[in-house]
């Protein structure tokens, strides 16, 4: 049987992209993603609690969020998980999971856009199959 391994979520960014051009001009953005989810505890309390996501996008996505995209934005993001693996400067081995994205919808109203527009017909919307070449294990932002 095969495996599924898609993630959705809605959430705003943490800090504005991180965006770097790799070798053959491939742009990469990097940026935290807060999903937050609101319940109520055993005593009636509204209780938030916020999970923080590090989302990766590629090439055109990766320039859109570039172009558009800053911290506090909202944005729908969907994708797959990646855990990557490296050594550190000690020799320890350390370990990221983080999401690389295919699809990406600006959820912000369009005048928080500069501009006051998208790239996007559909109102920021934007979807890009994932890249046929998998990152380098030791990519650092």
């Amino acid at each position: 049987m095969r495996g599924v391994n898609r993630v959705t979520l809605i959430g705003n960014l943490g800090k504005d992209p991180d965006v770097q051009l790799l070798e053959g001009n491939i742009a990469v953005a990097k940026f935290p993603l807060a999903t937050t989810e609101t319940f109520k505890d055993r005593s009636g309390k509204l209780v938030s609690q916020t999970e923080w996501h590090t989302v990766v996008l590629w090439r055109g996505l990766a320039e859109l969020a570039q172009k558009y995209l800053h911290k506090s934005s909202l944005v729908y993001i969907e994708g797959r998980l990646r855990t990557r693996s490296w050594d550190d400067k000690d020799g320890n081995r350390k370990f990221a999971t983080e999401i690389v994205g295919d699809n990406l919808i600006m959820l912000d109203k369009r005048n928080d856009y500069p501009g006051g527009h998208t790239d996007g017909e559909n109102g920021g919307d934007a979807t890009q199959d994932a890249p046929a070449d998998t990152p380098p294990d030791d990519l650092q932002f």
